[in-house]
């Protein structure tokens, strides 16, 4: 964006300088008049000039305030969801912790009832 600007400044100089200039070459005045008239037109584009880079520097502040503003929320909604998601893996976590207990739990139990009806069996014969 900037080298827009800056391309639309050399453009309105360039430009600016040589119609001032064409426009007092072509007129019929004298050498002084012609100089004053030559001063007087840099100064009004210096002044255009500079207008137009402080109205470009504002938009590309702008800009950049706005290109900072969108990191940081996005910053923060990236935040947000890791946050989230590690609850979620917590979670998962446990409940895999969970599972794993009962299924032991219920594996002790079963193998303590085939060693019990083994003895009882035993204990028959």
């Amino acid at each position: 964006m900037s080298n827009r600007a800056d391309d639309f400044i050399k453009g309105l100089l360039v430009g600016g300088l040589i119609g001032a200039v064409l426009g007092i070459l072509y007129a019929p005045k004298s050498g002084k008049e012609t100089r004053e008239d030559i001063a007087k037109k840099a100064e009004e584009l210096m002044a255009k000039a500079k207008e137009e880079y402080e109205v470009a520097l504002e938009k590309s502040k702008k800009a950049y305030d706005a290109a900072v503003s969108r990191l940081k929320q996005l910053e923060s909604s990236a935040k947000e969801k890791v946050g989230e998601m590690e609850e979620k893996v917590e979670e998962l976590a446990g409940r895999g912790k969970e599972t794993i207990h009962d299924t032991t739990s219920r594996l002790k139990k079963a193998v303590e009832a085939g060693v019990e009806a083994f003895k009882e069996e035993k204990g028959k014969a």
